[in-house]
């Protein structure tokens, strides 16, 4: 049985320094959009709220999830960093919700002009510019270590990499728009929050998606190709009543009966120890738990009932 590493020290660093950076990033959009009275960014600086509750949220539940198991928990803790990943799928709905409202209150009721500068731009292409090597350095980070928080968080900073990128491009159109003759270009300041919204839950539905079937227990591999694994063994007659869950890469559990060509335990025993080198091979890492059945026994499935 191949034993996963503790990684959870890794990515608690890379959610430390991520926080850090959000923190500042949020300082920032905040300051700058009560300045300029720029409702898009004042609701950029709301997503980023959720950027900076995903970090604290991933380094709780990261202390949580420990890969070893314990007497309370036999089968790990992964589920809790999927209970995390859930948890910023909540709070991009939450952001999504936010931008919407405001946007709608602002084509409803109106509101004072944007004033925004030159220097105020620059400030907005330096967070840009943090919230992409976040994103990216996360999501690299994340696919190294295995750590569906970490790339779940990185999902969530690209969503606000494209909500900054378009409140910039807006701002630029709202700064030029008295050079240009143009006092209409005002009102992207709180159109654009609309598809910056759909972004918002496109990333939420993306994490939920992903986390899902950790948590329901989906299918991890199908049964006919670990039959077909399992069938190359020598002295292997057949396997059947075969389940698996948990999430390939990361850790699986796959349970089966089998029928070797021998009556001797010892045998058995070496026969079935070679099979778990097989499926480990194959779907490391990957714990296994297999019920040899009598000689004579036999069974027409291969899936589990």
């Amino acid at each position: 049985m191949v034993i996963m590493e503790d990684k959870r020290q890794k990515v608690r660093q890379v959610l430390i320094i991520t926080l850090i950076l959000n923190i500042i990033v949020l300082a920032l959009k905040a300051v700058v959009g009560i300045m300029t009275g720029s409702l898009s960014l004042q609701a950029d600086a709301l997503h980023s709220v959720t950027d900076s509750a995903n970090n604290v949220l991933g380094l709780v539940t990261n202390q949580l999830s420990s890969p070893i198991p314990d007497r309370d928990h036999p089968y790990g803790h992964h589920k809790f960093e999927a209970i995390g990943a859930l948890g910023i799928a909540a709070f991009l709905g939450i952001a999504c919700f936010e931008i919407f409202t405001s946007a709608l209150n602002r084509i409803i009721f109106g509101g004072d002009p944007v004033k925004i500068n030159g220097p105020e731009l620059w400030v907005l292409i330096l967070i840009l510019g943090i919230n992409i090597f976040v994103a990216f350095y996360e999501r690299k980070v994340g696919q190294k270590l295995g750590s569906n928080i970490l790339i779940a968080d990185a999902t969530h900073t690209m969503s606000d990499v494209w909500v900054t990128i378009s409140v910039l491009l807006g701002l630029i159109a709202v700064w030029q728009s008295e050079n240009w003759n143009l006092p209409w270009l005002q009102s992207l300041d709180y159109l654009l929050a609309f598809p910056v919204a759909i972004l918002v839950l496109k990333s939420g539905w993306e994490v939920l998606k992903s986390n899902l079937p950790w948590l329901v227990d989906e299918m991890a591999i199908a049964p006919e190709l670990i039959h077909e694994v399992v069938m190359q063994v020598q002295g292997v007659i057949n396997c059947h009543h075969i389940a698996s869950r948990g999430l390939l890469g990361r850790q699986v559990f796959i349970e089966m009966h089998l029928i070797v060509d021998t009556e001797n335990v010892k045998t058995a025993h070496d026969i079935t120890e070679e099979v778990e080198v097989k499926l480990e091979e194959k779907f490391a890492p990957v714990r296994i738990l297999i019920h040899v059945e009598p000689l004579d026994y036999q069974s027409p499935q291969i899936s589990y009932e």
